[in-house]
């Protein structure tokens, strides 16, 4: 029974080297390619690189005709448009407004998506494709890392960040719009998921009651989808090596080769 117990051990202790030296240095290789590959497909310069910047056109329309925007993005920022509303409680009013190149609309959330892509980047380069992992813990502290750069990324894109009306009437991107809205009315683009949109706010008073309204119109955008699947690909390649990792670090008395017990290799 010993010698099976110890037979099994030697053959984890093997698999647990194997892992260290081996496989996280493959997974953080998969990793890098996919993360440069999601790298191109921001609108933004990554990695240091400058080059010319696409620009896209989009038609944001909500029916019926209630909102209609055409649209121009480049990069993080909406360089052009013309916007035609209506507000419900005001429906033989139109109020049209516009964004001009010389004052454009930063879109905040694509260069935080981009930053996090790189910080998870300069996390996976910091290690040498010759470097020995001595531990799990070691494994686990930058997987950890990569993840939560993954995520935060991700979830930039995913889920916009809220803000008050207060703070959307005194935004500066309201100031780009010209001519300006009255003072009850408040306009956000946002990114949701693989969707650009823009949402109106509009603040009444009813029988002496606040009233707030708001509609929107939205539209797809091709780059933040195929962003979107690859952070995703990454995490989960990235989770299913810290899994892994996990269960060896069950065995406490697991080492890497030539570290002292002393040490602590778990």
């Amino acid at each position: 029974m010993a010698d099976c117990e110890k037979e099994e051990s030697d053959n984890l202790q093997v698999e647990f080297e194997w892992l260290l030296q081996k496989e996280v240095h493959a997974v953080l290789a998969q990793l890098q390619n996919i993360l440069q590959e999601c790298g191109r497909r921001f609108p933004v310069p990554l990695f240091g690189m400058e080059g010319p910047q696409k620009q896209d056109k989009f038609v944001l329309t909500t029916p019926p005709d209630q909102l209609k925007c055409i649209v121009s993005v480049m990069g993080d920022n909406i360089t052009q448009a013309e916007i035609t509303l209506k507000v419900q409680r005001q429906q033989n009013v139109i109020y049209r407004t516009s964004i001009q190149n010389d004052s454009p609309w930063k879109l905040q959330q694509v260069q935080d998506a981009g930053n996090h892509l790189q910080h998870a980047l300069q996390h996976i380069d910091s290690v040498d494709s010759d470097y020995s992992f001595r531990s799990s813990e070691e494994v686990l502290h930058l997987l950890g890392d990569i993840l939560g750069c993954l995520q935060r990324g991700r979830t930039s894109l995913i889920v916009p960040r809220k803000r008050t009306i207060d703070d959307l009437m005194k935004s500066r991107n309201m100031r780009s719009l010209i001519p300006a809205l009255p003072e009850d009315l408040a306009i956000s683009f946002y990114i949701q998921s693989h969707k650009l949109v823009l949402a109106v706010y509009h603040l009444s008073t009813v029988h002496g009651n606040i009233k707030f309204d708001t509609f929107q119109a939205e539209c797809s955008v091709p780059w933040i989808s195929e962003v979107l699947v690859l952070f995703t690909v990454a995490l989960q390649l990235c989770q299913q090596l810290k899994d892994k990792i996990c269960v060896f670090s069950q065995y406490k008395d697991f080492q890497a080769a030539g570290t002292s017990t002393a040490n602590g290799a778990w």
